[in-house]
Order: structure tokens, then sequence, then C-alpha cells
């Protein structure tokens, strides 16, 4: 990919209702954009994806190249998922979801796009709609090794690769792997690093994933939505902060069901947030909340266990506690506090 907006090129705009109206930026404009704003290529491969059980979509990227989480992957709850690198214009994102939210598959709105770019060539596009139709291109002019594929649900594309069987190898590792479509997602970026992925190097990822339909609430849509901005190892970290995400995920599944009086649930999330990872790689603070939510609703012998360990990573979390009932989210019984800081400090 080359990750630096070509702003010399221009798409198609959009018109609500039956027809598409293309508006192009004049030649003489287009060759002062580009004199102006000198091109960089620079690696990317990416998938773009939906699961047919749980409807969910979303794209995964790696390039080298400064946060490329901030201009390929684009993907929104119940109309689809865009991946747009190569030259890349990160219009194709928006107007591309915006084509699905009308009614456009993902083929006809990659082909409406496609033809209000005069330089298409110096493309590449996939795109995902929410029924699973996919669509892809490799612009002729996208540097070697370049191309994409196809599947059930997916497309794996690359450019700029240190030997064409990159995206294969994506797709493959895609199709075979098992887990959520976070987890898959992962697998296929793996697989593309185990196969050389990109020939000058690496630097940065990103993964979104959203849900099936929208709720009208974009923080509860998106499942996860990453970036690793700057990294030697970028698809190492993002594996990284996604089992973080799930943490934090359980954790807030375990406070839901405590407002719900689902004690036992909310134990049984928690006990899964905090067995995802070692307690220091949260400084404590998973095993603290857990704490905290059982000691707030009587449940201060099953509480006791976890705020020991959080004090044990940092004792700061001690002084925390004596904080909290001013804030609600301890009862206001100084016996409480001292007991729950007592016992912190004892199993230490």
């Amino acid at each position: 990919m080359y990750c630096r907006a070509h702003r010399s090129l221009t798409l198609a705009r959009l018109a609500i209702g039956a027809a598409l109206t293309i508006a192009s930026s004049t030649a003489a404009r287009a060759q002062q954009a580009q004199l102006a704003r000198p091109l960089r290529p620079v690696a990317t491969y990416s998938i773009v994806a939906r699961d047919s059980v749980t409807g969910e979509i979303g794209v995964a990227v790696q390039s080298h190249w400064f946060s490329v989480g901030a201009i390929v992957p684009w993907a929104e709850a119940g109309v689809g998922a865009v991946a747009t690198q190569s030259f890349v214009d990160p219009r194709y994102g928006p107007l591309g979801l915006e084509l699905m939210r009308l009614g456009r598959t993902a083929p006809e709105a990659l082909r409406a796009l496609l033809a209000g770019d005069a330089d298409s060539a110096v493309r590449q596009v996939a795109m995902i709609d929410t029924t699973g139709r996919v669509a892809a291109y490799t612009g002729a002019r996208g540097i070697a090794a370049a191309g994409h594929e196809i599947g059930r649900q997916y497309s794996a594309q690359a450019n700029l690769m240190g030997k064409p069987s990159v995206w294969p190898a994506m797709a493959r590792a895609y199709e075979r792997a098992r887990g959520d479509l976070a987890e898959r997602l992962l697998q296929a970026l793996e697989a593309a690093e185990r196969e050389g992925g990109d020939i000058r190097g690496r630097q940065s990822a990103a993964i979104v994933v959203v849900g099936p339909r929208s709720t009208g609430r974009p923080w509860t849509d998106r499942r996860f939505d990453l970036r690793v901005e700057d990294n030697p190892r970028p698809v190492a970290e993002l594996r990284r902060l996604v089992t973080l995400a799930r943490v934090y995920q359980k954790l807030n599944e375990g406070d839901e069901l405590v407002t719900k009086n689902d004690v036992a649930g909310a134990v049984r999330a928690y006990g899964a947030a905090t067995s995802m990872v070692p307690d220091a790689a949260t400084n404590g603070e998973a095993a603290f909340w857990t704490g905290i939510s059982l000691a707030s609703v009587g449940k201060v012998g099953d509480a006791m266990p976890y705020l020991a360990r959080a004090y044990t990573v940092d004792p700061h979390w001690a002084e925390l506690v004596t904080r909290l009932p001013a804030a609600g989210l301890l009862p206001n019984d100084p016996a409480l506090v001292q007991r729950l800081v007592s016992g912190m400090r004892a199993k230490r």
C-alpha cells in the first residue's frame, strides 16, 4: 500500500435515489496536486470478512507506514466494511459505506467508485456488505507483488509484498482458523508475516470488528477498534491488545451481571477476565475491580482473593479502596473498608 493520500485523484460522489453521479477534478488541478504531493510507495496487506454465524464484519491490516489504522480500515455495523490501500484515497472508505448503506451491494459500490476514479489503476480496494457479498480490485499499476484472493465472505489483498504467496497464505489461514472473527483475522495477518509480509518491513497494524446490526450506539456496535501506530512487531502487539480488549469486555460483562443481581454469572465473567492475562498485564486493575464489584454486593469472601492479587502487583490499590465510598462504589461503611484494606495487606 502507499498510505500517503493521493489528493489529485477523485472518487464518485453519491446521489440518493436510483442514480449515481460522478464528479471529477480537472486534469490541470490533478497535475498540480500530483506535483505538490509526491507519492510514497508503502507495503500493505489486509483482509475484510464477515462471520457467517454471528454476522460480525471486520477488517484487519498491517503496513510499513505510520498509523495505518487511520485510513485503511472502515466498518459500520449493519452496513459493511472496506479496506482501501495502495495509492490510497481514504474516501473509498466512507463513500463505499454510504453506498452500501443506501442499498448497493459491495460489488456495485466498488464498481461505482472505480468508475469515477481517473487513476483507479493505482488503487487496491476490498469491500464486503452485511450479507457477505464481497468485491476486490487490484489496479494494474500496483507495485509487485500485488494481488488479492476472494473467498467465501472474505477477501485478502496485498501489495508490495516480498513474494506473491502472501495473500494466498492469508486466505488459507483465515479459512482454517477457529474462533471468533477477530481471532480469524489475526491469524490471517500472522500468516502473512510467516510468508514474508511487506518487502520493506513492518510498522503499524489495526483491527476493526463491528456487530451484524446497528443498535444506534456505535460504541457498543464496535466489538474491537484497536490500532498499533508504530511498533517493530505490530501484528504481535495487535494480538496483545486484542487479548486485553477481551479482558475488559469480560469485566464489563461481569459488571452488567452484578447490576442484574446475577452474582454467579458475574463471578464466572470476572474469573474469565482475570485468567486471560497475568495480573501485571493490567497492573492489577482487572483483579481490583473484580474484587470491588463483589464486595459492593456483600460477597466480601469472594472479593478478598482478587483484592489481594491487585495489592500484590501495586500497593496503591489499598489507598483507592478508601476513596470509593464517597463515589458510591462501596457502601459507606468504615468497618467494611478497613476489613478490605487489612485483608489486602495481610495476604501480600
